[in-house]
């Protein structure tokens, strides 16, 4: 559970510093490749990972799959911020966690006891409770296929996380050199169309931003990556602890550092997102 607190904080503290980055005149692409440029040093440097390991098709299929996602669902979700809301984005977001709790069940054949059947239960009931406000845009939007693709995107890249950490016959620290270098390849061209037809040269405060976010994404998947080895028979305490945790502490961190206003009802979905971490934790012991 450590290692899931650890990915909680971190995956908090970067959504912080994407929110104080919409103050500022700030191009967000260029602050995703540079984030994905220091995640892949730093992957290399603290780890050396073997480069040529790289041998099994299913391998490279696997790392692939993870390399596409993660920036173009990264995208997705500011498009949809753009187009429907925050609110709704955020709804879809965390309702993703379907997908990978049905994987726990049907693809990595977990047992789910009673009682953590009830703390997911309380969970899933704490999402809909703690995101009962309105769009903090005012957009309402018919563009409903955007939230639908965050969704499938959120829940197949934790999916796909989990068959990293168990599956793939390689250290998991080399399989996240592999997935942060093709991301980077992946945001490299729209990085060069900007410069060619827009001309937005690069923006040292864009490169300060990305390293700070580029050091807390790298912790984020490194220790969500540790806790599915951890919790290598129990997936699906780690996608709801994760997921519910996230509620709880951005939800917080919304209201002290923004002065996001919550409701009575969103303050009972933290109240029932803290049970239900409490009662999956129970249902391990």
């Amino acid at each position: 559970m450590l290692y899931i607190l650890l990915s909680i904080l971190c995956s908090v503290s970067v959504g912080i510093l994407l929110k104080i980055t919409k103050r500022y005149s700030l191009n967000i692409v260029q602050i995703i490749g540079w984030n994905y440029l220091t995640a892949l040093l730093l992957a290399y440097f603290i780890y050396q990972p073997n480069l040529g390991i790289l041998q099994s098709n299913s391998s490279v299929y696997l790392l692939l799959s993870l390399s596409l996602l993660l920036p173009i669902v990264f995208f997705l979700q500011n498009t949809s911020i753009q187009k429907v809301g925050i609110v709704k984005t955020d709804v879809a977001q965390r309702l993703s966690l379907f997908i990978p709790i049905l994987a726990a069940y049907f693809i990595f054949n977990e047992t789910f006891s009673t009682l953590k059947i009830i703390g997911i239960i309380i969970g899933f009931s704490a999402i809909l409770f703690t995101l009962t406000k309105k769009s903090d845009t005012g957009q309402q939007g018919t563009n409903w296929h955007y939230p639908l693709l965050v969704l499938l995107g959120f829940g197949i890249i934790d999916t796909l996380f989990k068959k990293v950490a168990t599956v793939l016959h390689m250290p998991f620290t080399t399989a996240l050199f592999f997935i942060f270098f093709g991301a980077l390849l992946v945001t490299l061209p729209v990085l060069v169309v900007q410069r060619v037809y827009r001309n937005n040269k690069i923006n040292w405060k864009n490169c300060a931003w990305g390293i700070g976010i580029g050091i807390l994404n790298f912790g984020n998947i490194l220790c969500y990556l540790k806790a599915h080895k951890a919790l290598a028979d129990q997936p699906s305490t780690v996608f709801a602890s994760m997921n519910f945790g996230v509620i709880i502490l951005g939800s917080l961190a919304g209201t002290l550092l923004f002065q996001e206003k919550l409701s009575k009802w969103n303050y009972f979905g933290i109240f029932l997102a803290i049970l239900s971490i409490i009662v999956i934790t129970f249902s391990q012991l």
